[in-house]
C-alpha cells in the first residue's frame, strides 16, 4: 500500500511543479510568454497540449530522480 502512497504523491509533486513551470512561463495562456520560454499564442491547441505533457512527463523525471528521494 505505501508503494501506491508513494506514487500519487510523486505524481502530485510533479502536477504541482508542471503547474509553477507553466504559470511562470506563460504556457497554456491566451498572450505570449514574457519569458521567451513556452508555446506562443499562435500554437495550436493540440500542440499545447502535446508540450504540457511532454512537460509534466519532464517534471515527472526530475520529481523520481535518483537521489530526490530521502
Amino acid at each position: 500500500m505505501e508503494s501506491i502512497t508513494t506514487a500519487r504523491r510523486t505524481e502530485d509533486i510533479a502536477l504541482d511543479l508542471l503547474k509553477f513551470v507553466a504559470a511562470q512561463a506563460n504556457v497554456g495562456s491566451k498572450g505570449a510568454g514574457s519569458t521567451g520560454f513556452g508555446v506562443t499564442a499562435t500554437t495550436k491547441p493540440e500542440d499545447q497540449v502535446t508540450y504540457l505533457l511532454e512537460l509534466y512527463a519532464r517534471c515527472r523525471q526530475a520529481v523520481e530522480a535518483p537521489g530526490s528521494s530521502k
